[in-house]
């Protein structure tokens, strides 16, 4: 027995060198739940990097952040992605992110970057405006709204789905637009201006879109939607033949659309920072970005990215979205929410 002794120890010896190695070349990616990117894509870095890329779905944008911030000092993944331009000042605050100034943001324009130091880097962008039912809207021989208080005025009564921004991003986008363009003083009167006007509201995307919309597959009752300028694209995007008209289009009027900015970094004590900025830069790099729109119905941000044709065609961006300050909603959302639900959704 004492014979095979060392070859019993060289064994265990180098099960346990290779199953270091193992765990050395695995990247842990902290993302939310709706994140999506091609299978070749990801299995070809995984084969370029020797490494395995292990996805850790957080939820929505918010559970990703939050739960990043709690293990700060013990980080469960080398990456984060779908950090947001509402919870940027958040993230930053709390310092969870490495600087890092990757090659591929010679690429992306200036008015993306905002987080001077790099820790934060932009990956996507997209606008959340009113869909509308472009049949209904002919049939009815009913102009498309070209502002926020078309929306609060007759002729559009009963015909609004909107969303919680409690529970809700599309809905905590709206939301803000509201603040955007009616202040701190003037967002509660706009929305019991809606509530007057039977707008409805629904607890997230996934009713308001698919049960309470005329277009959006339930047959619902209401020809306007809160969802994205990219969801007209959707149905074109999937259809077996080419269509040259889409069932829904996007209000895209100065002042009614919110935009959003989704940035990736690298998480402060990640054992695997060379193996993470590789995924950064691929990500950032064309042909990540070129996939991004057909996955997840987002705007690529680096300028080389060549948009599928039915975006270019049916997925309009409006000229003058509007944005707030990422400070500015940290300091005051938890109030401007506050106030909204005691005084808006009481009434409801």
């Amino acid at each position: 027995m004492k014979k095979f002794l060392p070859l019993v120890l060289t064994i265990l010896i180098l099960f346990c060198f290779f199953s270091v190695q193992a765990e050395e070349n695995v990247l842990n990616v902290l993302t939310y739940s709706s994140f999506a990117v091609s299978e070749d894509v990801i299995k070809d870095f995984e084969a370029e990097n020797n490494v395995k890329v292990q996805f850790i779905e957080g939820g929505d944008t918010p559970s990703i952040v939050n739960r990043a911030i709690l293990t700060k000092n013990s980080p469960i993944a080398d990456v984060i992605v779908g950090m947001n331009d509402v919870l940027l000042a958040r993230v930053l605050k709390n310092e969870i992110l490495e600087p890092y100034e990757s090659p591929e943001l010679k690429n992306i324009p200036d008015e993306f970057k905002s987080d001077p130091a790099f820790g934060a880097l932009p990956f996507d962008y997209g606008h959340v405006c009113i869909n509308y039912d472009t049949a209904y809207f002919t049939d009815h021989q009913l102009a498309v709204p070209s502002s926020l208080d078309d929306l609060i005025s007759e002729p559009y009564k009963g015909l609004l789905v909107v969303e919680n921004p409690i529970s809700s991003g599309p809905g905590q986008a709206f939301f803000l637009t509201t603040v955007a363009e009616y202040g701190e003083d003037g967002f509660v009167d706009y929305w019991n201006k809606l509530l007057a006007n039977d707008v409805q509201i629904d607890n997230d995307w996934s009713s308001a879109y698919y049960t309470s919309f005329t277009a959006g597959g339930g047959n619902g009752p209401r020809p306007m939607v809160v969802s994205y300028d990219t969801s007209p694209a959707a149905v074109p995007f999937y259809s077996e033949t080419p269509m040259e008209t889409a069932p829904t289009a996007a209000v895209l009027a100065d002042g009614t659309c919110y935009r959003t900015i989704e940035f990736l970094g690298i998480l402060k004590g990640t054992k695997n920072r060379e193996i993470a900025e590789k995924f950064v830069d691929a990500m950032l790099g064309k042909r990540w970005q070129e996939d991004l729109p057909g996955q997840m119905f987002v705007y690529p941000v680096n300028r080389e990215a060549v948009l599928p044709e039915v975006f270019a065609k049916f997925a309009i961006q409006p000229e003058n979205p509007v944005s707030l300050d990422s400070a500015l909603i940290e300091e005051k959302y938890e109030d401007w929410i506050q106030t909204w639900n005691d005084e808006v959704l009481v009434n409801y």
